[in-house]
């Protein structure tokens, strides 16, 4: 195989086979086929696209260019579920233990939050001494035994993806459904679940802003996970406003507890019964939406599902006495209101500008290094269509630094319009593939 008869090819508009893509993808993870190569190839990919073979073919050949997590020693189905990611997306945190007292395996491997984004592994060492780097045999064993666990990425998976996208990040092909695609998939396939529920995200506070492009990428990560012999579903949410209220480390998890207890936000609990029903369904735990919907429901109203995030905080180190008194949680220093400026219906919120205020109060971080503020950020009072008052309160900031805060509230007003008619709210779940 020459590399350049591979960029030709693909240049011109012929597919790529399932063999030149394999040998493509392990000589570049292999360090054999230059940069400046596969920096032509995925602008002939970006330029050209693939089709449905070749998408699968890339997916699979990065999710084989390193270790794949083998869940074969834990019983029964295992069930993952991957968010997008936005802005106040605490799901993981209240979905995986209300699956789990279900009685379907959630084995999910997470990350650390970089940007406007907060990271679930972050949220969930609020509680103080839980850790994520636990050994593969505690992984498998506290699957088998309590029915969830979520771990750092310790294996090397799919090296061919980190390479590519830091290639494509700076070569100006990111924006390809095909490459998007099969970065996200890649990962998801070497992690080793049965099956796979996506949350895939829309609007100004998720990577897809176009709902149109959200449902395109989502079909296209279904067809791949399919395609791979995964079960695979996709809900596209809206992320015009920031899910629930909290966003900021401990907050949001209070905000997770909450809803564990019944009493969370309607539009975040309504999204972890959507996500929950069909991982539910993938698991076979049930026949139809409105049947696991149910089982989920009873969960939460029985107590089964918060004592479930007891045990799984527990099994990782952490202090589950925090999941019964929340308010043992470090309170930031500052707790300051932010009143509407004017009158009229909540128009909109920009959403990621959100997220920054956040970041800006140090609830994030700027670089991989940067240390993070697990008691700061902020819990909005109004959401887009609510009708306020001039004087009214819009959100509360929770801050340890003035100067911060006067920054991040300055920010914050900017980012809500207001109308003097009334505005129909955004549909929560936007659709299914």
């Amino acid at each position: 195989m020459r590399m350049y008869d591979l960029i030709m090819k693909k240049r011109n508009g012929f597919s790529l086979s399932k063999e030149e893509i394999d040998e493509m993808i392990q000589a570049y993870t292999k360090g054999e086929i230059p940069d400046y190569q596969m920096s032509a190839m995925m602008m002939a990919i970006y330029f050209r696209g693939m089709n449905e073979e070749e998408t699968l073919a890339l997916t699979m050949a990065m999710a084989h260019s390193g270790e794949m997590m083998d869940l074969s020693a834990i019983q029964g189905v295992k069930v993952d579920k991957h968010s997008t990611g936005g802005v106040g997306d605490k799901t993981s945190i209240a979905l995986t233990p209300m699956v789990a007292a279900c009685g379907v395996k959630v084995a999910k491997m997470s990350g650390r939050g970089l940007g406007h984004t907060g990271g679930t592994i972050d949220k969930l060492e609020s509680f103080p001494g839980f850790s994520t780097g636990i050994s593969e045999e505690h992984f498998f064993r506290q699957v088998n035994e309590i029915g969830v666990s979520i771990m750092g990425q310790t294996l090397d998976l799919a090296p061919a993806d980190k390479k590519l996208y830091a290639l494509r990040d700076v070569t100006a092909t990111v924006d390809n459904m095909s490459l998007i695609a099969s970065s996200i998939m890649s990962k998801k396939l070497a992690s080793g679940a049965d099956a796979i529920v996506l949350d895939v995200k829309t609007g100004s506070g998720a990577f897809m802003k176009q709902e149109e492009d959200a449902f395109a990428l989502a079909k296209e990560m279904v067809r791949i996970g399919n395609g791979a012999g995964r079960k695979t579903y996709a809900l596209i949410t809206d992320m015009d406003q920031p899910l629930g209220n909290a966003v900021g480390n401990i907050l949001e998890v209070k905000e997770a507890i909450d809803t564990l207890r019944g009493e969370g936000p309607e539009d975040f609990t309504e999204l972890c019964f959507a996500l929950g029903s069909k991982m539910l369904l993938a698991a076979g735990k049930a026949e139809n939406d409105s049947e696991a919907r149910k089982l989920l429901q009873e969960a939460v109203a029985s107590g089964r599902a918060l004592d479930k995030l007891k045990e799984f905080v527990h099994a990782q180190g952490g202090d589950e006495n925090y999941v019964s008194h929340p308010e043992q949680f470090p309170v930031a220093k500052y707790i300051y209101q932010v009143s509407s400026p004017e009158e009229g219906y909540i128009a909109g919120i920009t959403c990621d500008e959100i997220g920054i205020c956040s970041l800006i109060l140090g609830g994030g971080r700027e670089t991989k290094d940067s240390e993070i503020d697990l008691s700061v950020g902020l819990v909005l009072e109004q959401k887009k269509g609510a009708y306020v008052k001039k004087g009214d309160l819009l959100a509360t900031f929770h801050a340890n630094d003035e100067q911060k805060l006067q920054c991040a509230v300055e920010r914050f007003l900017k980012a809500y319009t207001f109308s003097k008619e009334p505005v129909e709210k955004e549909k929560l779940i936007k659709g299914m593939i």
